[in-house]
This record gives C-alpha cells, structure tokens and sequence, in this order.
C-alpha cells in the first residue's frame, strides 16, 4: 500500500477508534482527519459517499482513483484482501465464523450500553454534549458551544428510544453491561484476546464500543472499574498494538517469556495460521460470552427483522424477561441476513461443529 489510508471520523465514535485501532495493530500507514466528514472531504475534493457514515475511510484503488468506504467490518474484510500481514481475521472457518457473530455483537448491541449510559443519565449527558463539541471545534466560543452542546443533547436524548433505552429497559441494558464486564474479566484471566494470542476484528469491535464505555462516559467507567480492572487494562493496550510483531515488543503482558528463543513459535504475526484457538478446545470463558450474546441480542435481531418484513415501523418483544420496544432498523435487518450468509458459507461438518459450540446459548436459533 503505497500512500497512507485516509480516516474521516470523530474522537467519540467508537467505530472510528476501532478501526484506527486495528490500522495500527496491523502497521498500515494512515492519517486521521477530525470533525465534519463532508467538509473535509469536501477541502480534498472528494466526493462524500451515501450514506455518510463514521468513519469513513478514503484509499486508492488499481486506477489511482480515490474510493470512499464506510461501515467498519467490510471494510476490515477488504483491507485483509489488499494487505495480508498481521490478519484480524481466524484462518479457521468455524472461528471466523464466531468471530463475525461476536464482531457484531460488539457493533449492534454493546453500543446500546454506550448509547445508554452517554445519554440516559444527567452527569453523562452533560460530559458529552460538551466533549462532542470540542472534538469538533476545539476554539469555539463559549455562546456557541452552549448553543450547539444543547441541541446535540436533545438530539440525542430524544433519541433515546430508538435503541430501546426508556425507563422499562434502564435495568436490563445496565445488567447486561455489568454481566458483560464480569464475563470479560473471566476471559481475560486465560486469554488475552478473544480468541486466542492475537487479536481478531471482533476484539477491535469490542474495543471500539469499550473505548467509549471507559474511557469517556463517567457511569460506565465507573462500574467497569469496580467490576473488571482487567478489561480497563486491555482496553488501554489494545489502543495501540502497533509494536506487537513476531520480535519484541510483546512482553509478559502477552504472556510470552521475551528471554526465551520463541521466533518460530511466535511467526503467527506474519502468518494466519497460528496463535489461535483449537476449535475443539475452545474455553468455557468464551462460550459464556457468546450466551449472553444469545439471551440479549438474538432476541433483537429476530424481532427486528419480524417488524422490518412485516414494514413496523416499531416492534417490542420480551428479551431477559423485559419488555424492550424500539425503531425497526433495516441495518440490523441486514446484519441477521450476513450473518446467515456467513453461516452457509460453512461446509456441512463446519455448520455443525459451528451448532454444537453455540448448543444451549441461544445463538445456534438464527442459524437452523
């Protein structure tokens, strides 16, 4: 890659700080440009795509054309075709299969807790309306950034419902958060990353919403600290993992003895093949996750893509015993169909080694 990808996006979205992320993991040049998409597009001449999403990612193609991407996970499948070091994604089927369904897990529903805990509670509200603002014009005086901090939250808080955030689901999203932190904290005593010793998109997925969660809204920070000090460090190194390469710059932290000759056991940063889980031998740890991806979220996508077939503009269902109404989405309509698409693209043996892992959990419903 011979020019730097372009990064359009802002400080508090966290899917423009999973991907950055992930562009420093895997040492693709790049540069970051702050604030209004459209207008800095527009200062380099470059179309804005439709619609305009964060972040959107602005690279070179075979013509020397500028293309604009959006949408971080097929952006993450297409950078593994230009750029073949350091892969995000698990060279086995059924683990790059699990992997999809955990990326979106971390991209659908742990953003509602982000959502939730920024716009739900005064203290937070008043942190972002004012951070949002900044971020996005660092020298604005004092009158307009009351005027736009306001509008912003009320934006937002009005918005509120459209992910399922109201007095009736306050309990559920914050139980499914802490539980979520409990879980992490379980994993991350064996493992340091989801699905092995190297870091796969759904990592930087759950990085990205985390990002956010505890390292910019105050009510989520502060349970997180209470509840899991390991996933507050691992979001802290996973921000950049630029020197984590096949010589050096591991450390114990990995839990890699550096005084030892590992160079042979540690070539899985240069190849896919290694570092990762044996999928018949997956931790428990991980399982867990994947049922509570199968109690909250399943749930969701399937009433959602009932009322989006059905044209509801609205549905409600009962997820962990609560009633959660919200806005049908036609994306996480989509996002069910990927993942089905995903699914079946498995062999026969595959597809139901892929059911007998996710048995029990909740998850193995969307895809019989």
């Amino acid at each position: 890659m011979k020019d730097p990808i372009k990064v359009f996006g802002n400080v508090g979205s966290p899917y423009t700080q999973k991907i950055l992320a992930l562009l420093r993991y895997r040492n693709i040049p790049y540069t970051v440009s702050w604030g209004d998409v459209v207008h800095n597009l527009s200062l380099l001449k470059i179309e804005p795509p439709k619609p305009v999403l964060l972040p959107t990612i602005v690279l070179k193609n075979n013509d020397g054309k500028n293309i604009c991407k959006t949408d971080t996970t097929p952006i993450i499948r297409y950078l593994e075709e230009i750029n073949k070091t350091k892969s995000v994604i698990p060279h086995h089927p059924v683990l790059n299969f699990l992997n999809y369904l955990l990326e979106d897990f971390a991209d659908e529903w742990t953003t509602k807790y982000m959502f939730h805990y920024r716009w739900h509670f005064e203290q937070d509200a008043e942190n972002a309306k004012k951070m949002l603002v900044l971020q996005h014009k660092l020298n604005i005086d004092n009158e307009l950034m009351e005027q736009f901090s306001e509008a912003i939250a009320d934006r937002q808080i009005n918005r509120l419902w459209v992910v399922g955030s109201n007095n009736e689901t306050e309990n559920l999203i914050d139980q499914s958060y802490k539980r979520y932190l409990k879980l992490l904290e379980s994993h991350l005593t064996i493992s340091t990353f989801m699905f092995g010793q190297r870091p796969s998109s759904a990592d930087f997925g759950m990085y990205g919403q985390l990002s956010q969660l505890v390292g910019f809204d105050p009510t989520p920070r502060d349970i997180a600290y209470k509840i899991s000090p390991r996933t507050i460090s691992w979001v802290n190194i996973l921000s950049d993992l630029s020197g984590l390469h096949n010589k050096g710059g591991i450390g114990e932290f990995f839990g890699i003895d550096n005084n030892k000759d590992t160079d042979s056991e540690l070539n899985y940063f240069k190849d896919n093949d290694s570092g990762w889980f044996d999928v018949n031998s997956i931790p428990k740890s991980l399982l867990d996750i994947f049922n509570e991806i199968g109690r909250v979220y399943i749930p969701c996508l399937f009433a959602n893509a009932r009322a989006f077939d059905n044209g509801d503009k609205i549905w409600e269902t009962k997820i962990d015993n609560a009633v959660w109404k919200q806005k049908t989405f036609p994306y996480q309509a989509k996002c069910l169909k990927w993942i089905k698409d995903e699914f079946n693209k498995l062999s026969e043996d595959n597809k139901e080694i892929t059911l007998q892992i996710l048995k029990g959990s909740g998850c193995e419903k969307i895809l019989n």
